[in-house]
């Protein structure tokens, strides 16, 4: 067994930084468009059409008091693969929030905004030994497991560490399955236990994830369920549990059928049902599209058009819609870069651009294909979409665009990343 040095903390910042995050404060009733459109005008001032995300922090915090609205059992941990933005870890910071985070590096990330490592849980069931010894020495203690070789690492390099099993669950309501992945099979809990008893360590909790974009609350319902059974497991091999982790699958937006406000109805009469406030478990969960999803907004630029059908001004009829044109068009940003998730994230698979600039409503619409700016073929953004005619150096904007976009960006063909402008409101501020 290895010993860690631990190395002190400082204490949590309950305040925003401006000049850290180059935080735009919305004064004299300013409004997010009102930023979008200052930007654009700049931009083009000075012959500059790169992309850009506005972050809209208002937006959070709107999230923030809907959750404990609906949810007040339930601490929010953000999971921080979501969305890395350092305004958006502030802001969550501030809100006192706690933080789900899967490396080193998103610890050290975390940990560089002021939260305390009490505030984190390491929630990957698949640690590398030195991300391990490094939130040893971090006093990041709370960690997942699911399995036995896990123990052994955890064992050697953190002893002290609270350990959650982490456990699988019916993920088929989910448009991202993860129990095939992730988590100890019920039957194998007893011998996890076990062998966590034999080293020595301490097991304090249980995790579950019902996979993410889940479209059905009564997978929560069932996962609760096995919850409390790997309670009463645990208790049978002398530990007190005493944390539960409900993990995410939480959508902030109305594309299911049930909203968010359905899913924490079913959550909060499972929980009083099996984890009622009087067995002192303390409950928490692992949001994060739901947190960022609608607070950001991307602004795109049209860099290159084409015609490759029947010419434009042939007559029509007088048609709103032409389905004899199809247009081209090269937008700056794509799937190498914030789009990413329209092939990697099943829960947000199409984008929805809409002109910045002013449109007629009799304006005819085009069957359109998106391309991103890169040269393969497989950056398309939107095909068969239709749209007003757009012409090179407009702007489009993409709303919801928070959710697993950032994060995976790349520079691939040396197409810079988007920037990213926070913004909050004076009253939020």
């Amino acid at each position: 067994m290895e010993d860690c040095t631990r190395h002190e903390n400082s204490s949590v910042v309950h305040v925003l930084s401006s000049e850290t995050d180059e935080i735009e404060i919305l004064d004299d009733g300013k409004t997010v468009r009102d930023f979008i459109d200052a930007k654009i005008k700049l931009l083009g001032s000075v012959d500059n059409e790169e992309p850009f995300h506005v972050a809209n922090l208002d937006c959070i915090l709107e999230r923030h008091l809907r959750w404990i609205s609906n949810l007040p059992r339930v601490k929010p941990f953000y999971a921080v693969k979501c969305n890395n933005t350092p305004a958006v870890i502030r802001m969550l910071s501030a809100l006192d929030t706690g933080f789900d985070c899967a490396s080193k590096a998103e610890i050290e990330l975390v940990l560089s905004h002021g939260v305390t490592p009490d505030r984190i849980i390491y929630a990957h069931p698949a640690k590398p030994l030195s991300h391990i010894r490094y939130a040893c020495t971090q006093g990041v203690d709370i960690m997942t497991f699911d399995s036995k070789d896990e123990l052994v690492k955890i064992s050697r390099h953190h002893a002290e560490a609270k350990l959650v099993v982490r456990i699988a669950v019916d993920d088929s309501e989910s448009l991202v399955r993860l129990s095939s992945k992730f988590g100890a099979r019920l039957v194998s809990v007893g011998g996890l236990l076990e062998r966590a008893r034999k080293l020595g360590l301490e097991v304090i909790g249980v995790s579950f994830h019902v996979g993410s974009g889940c479209t059905g609350s009564l997978a929560f319902k069932r996962a609760i369920a096995d919850a409390r059974h790997v309670f009463d497991i645990a208790s049978d091999h002398g530990y007190q549990m005493r944390l539960l982790d409900i993990g995410g699958g939480f959508s902030g937006n109305s594309v299911f059928q049930e909203t968010f406000e359905d899913f924490s109805e079913v959550i909060n009469e499972s929980l009083d049902k099996f984890f009622p406030p009087d067995s002192g478990v303390e409950i928490i969960a692992e949001p994060g599209r739901f947190y960022v999803e609608s607070a950001f907004t991307l602004a795109v630029n049209v860099i290159a058009k084409r015609v490759v059908a029947n010419d434009k001004d042939e007559h029509h009829n007088g048609e709103k819609n032409i389905p004899d044109t199809v247009m081209m068009y090269y937008i700056n940003d794509g799937l190498y870069g914030s789009l990413s998730f329209l092939i990697n994230d099943p829960a947000h698979t199409k984008v929805e651009p809409y002109l910045h600039r002013a449109v007629e409503n009799n304006e005819p619409r085009y069957r359109s294909v998106i391309w991103g700016p890169t040269c393969d073929s497989f950056d398309k953004v939107a095909e068969s979409y239709w749209i007003q005619e757009l012409r090179v150096g407009d702007w489009l904007l993409i709303d919801n665009m928070g959710a697993y976009s950032v994060c995976a960006s790349t520079d691939f063909n040396g197409f810079e990343r988007a920037h990213i402008y926070p913004v909050v409101t004076t009253k939020t501020w």
